[in-house]
């Protein structure tokens, strides 16, 4: 049963001395298997296992390519996987300097033994008013302050997306989505068993035709869409188009869920759920704003769904904790959030300046927001996705592949998105210079 993995043990330590180079295809499974004398079977096993140790890519159509990566030990498998760079431009969670010193105020009251009591009790998916009340007033914006009756907590914003999904959507159902999309909604829909449907997108955003036509071929059972700094292309969806597209869905009464998890560092207009309130569900979030460790999702939904939403949240078990409930109320409250936000913003700005200091100016095809923590850069044509992320890693930069994104396996774009957030300043200009100067040289082995 282990002998796949002392295969790919060896296979390991052939990738950490260097005779397999990053960027380097693998045979087919079918021809590794009749190489090795094993059964097709154990060859995909071991594909897997080198997969699932963070050492290879894999992508439909293309190939396995080996990634760098620091030797794993030979014996033993990974649950994690390996991490590959030092410099880690996947990760995405901004932090703002002097943050701890801002947020440690409102935690002392909640550490009185009465008040703690009262924290670490459970949370329902309604909250508590005081909680309801403070997140309508984090994301009230022109034009939208979101009633308190109709929120609902998660864990985080990753949660939520997954309760409004449960909600609205059985198993074998239809949910029409950008393109490119959020790479976790590709796993939730995986595990909920819905079928992700890929919309066609411009300048503006989702084509209303498009949704019009997906829905036409097959009925849509949802939307999942991300019109404000849509991740990874960083595009914001004009208020024009929100309208046309509000006009289709409710038209065609198709429920969404809008994910504004970084409208805060934009000024996105209204959202859609003020052209569509009765069939809009609005999922957003502290972890960005305030800290990736206590984090709260946000639901703002229709009236009618409360009930429906709320039983997913408590199904699933994604419940927020009420210790951070009671957190974010006092950080809503005392001004912290705000104060976040702004350095946040002012933050994004720098990176932003950055990236266009090392990368835009070198005619390089970046796609990017000024207010934005991530860009989407289309490779040179010499490149391929792959094989670039291998190539990054080999100089200790990790990013995130395209592919990642994309819904349909068969239409992966030859980019990579950066994470701006997670590093500091110096260490993101320098590697941005290093990846630039990686992409001019194009070793892409098309």
């Amino acid at each position: 049963m282990n002998d796949y993995r002392r295969i790919a043990d060896r296979l390991a330590d052939d990738i950490a001395a260097g005779r397999l180079a990053p960027g380097e295809r693998l045979p087919p499974q079918r021809v590794f298997a009749r190489r090795r004398g094993i059964a097709g079977s154990t060859a995909g096993r071991v594909y897997g296992e080198l997969v699932r140790r963070g050492l290879v890519v894999g992508e439909v159509g293309r190939g396995t390519f080996v990634r760098a990566a620091a030797a794993v030990p030979t014996g033993r498998a990974l649950t994690e996987p390996v991490a590959s760079a030092p410099v880690n431009l996947e990760l995405n969670y901004p932090s703002a300097p002097g943050q701890s010193e801002l947020l440690a105020p409102a935690l002392a009251p909640l550490l009185r033994p009465d008040v703690l009591t009262e924290a670490l009790r459970p949370a329902a998916a309604t909250g508590t008013l005081a909680a309801r009340e403070a997140a309508a007033d984090v994301l009230a914006g022109p034009g939208w302050r979101p009633a308190p009756e109709q929120f609902l907590f998660a864990g985080n914003a990753r949660q939520a997306i997954a309760a409004a999904l449960a909600s609205l959507v059985r198993p074998g159902g239809r949910v029409g989505v950008e393109a490119l999309t959020y790479p976790v909604v590709k796993e939730i829909a995986a595990r909920l068993g819905i079928v992700l449907v890929p919309l066609v997108s411009d300048e503006e955003g989702v084509r209303p035709e498009s949704v019009a036509a997906a829905h036409r071929a097959t009925p849509l059972s949802a939307l999942y869409l991300q019109p404000t700094l849509h991740n990874p292309t960083s595009l914001t969806t004009s208020d024009e188009r929100k309208r046309q597209l509000a006009d289709v869905i409710t038209g065609l009464d198709i429920p969404v869920v809008e994910d504004r998890i970084w409208s805060f560092l934009a000024d996105p207009g209204t959202p859609l759920a003020v052209h569509a309130p009765a069939l809009t569900h609005v999922v957003d979030g502290l972890s960005k704003r305030v800290a990736p460790g206590l984090t709260v999702g946000f639901l703002v939904v229709p009236p009618h769904r409360v009930d429906a939403v709320a039983a997913a949240v408590r199904s699933g078990g994604w419940s927020a904790g009420r210790f951070a409930l009671e957190a974010a109320v006092r950080w809503a409250g005392d001004g912290t959030v705000a104060r976040l936000v702004a350095a946040k913003r002012a933050d994004a700005a720098r990176r932003q300046r950055i990236l266009a200091r090392e990368l835009h100016g070198l005619g390089f095809r970046v796609r990017s927001d000024p207010g934005a923590y991530y860009a989407w850069w289309e490779l040179p044509a010499s490149w391929r996705a792959d094989t670039f992320t291998a190539a990054a890693a080999a100089h200790g930069i990790a990013v995130t592949p395209g592919p990642a994104f994309a819904v349909d396996p068969s239409r992966t774009p030859d980019a990579v998105r950066l994470g701006l957030a997670s590093v500091a300043e110096p260490d993101l200009e320098r590697s941005l210079r290093t990846l630039a100067d990686v992409a001019r040289r194009g070793r892409g082995g098309r």
